[in-house]
């Protein structure tokens, strides 16, 4: 899947994951898509949230081993 930009916040913990793709978001052109690594559980949970509660578009999640990458395009 094609992506704009990619965001590790593989090690951290709620809500940082989703506070750091919210400030990454505010920095890309609307229609761009930002990939999130993340390995906090609460993630798949807190993506699907954040996208729904900010008008942005969860493209897809795809689990590799203990981490997702959540796809996320810019309102």
């Amino acid at each position: 899947m094609d992506f704009n930009d990619t965001l590790d916040a593989i090690g951290t913990l709620c809500p940082m994951p989703v506070l750091k793709a919210r400030k990454r978001l505010q920095a890309m052109q609307s229609g761009q898509i930002l990939r999130v690594l993340a390995d906090d559980p609460a993630a798949i949970i807190d993506f699907p949230h954040f996208c729904t509660e900010q008008g942005h578009q969860l493209i897809r999640i795809i689990a590799l081993d203990n981490t997702k990458h959540f796809f996320i395009k810019k309102r």
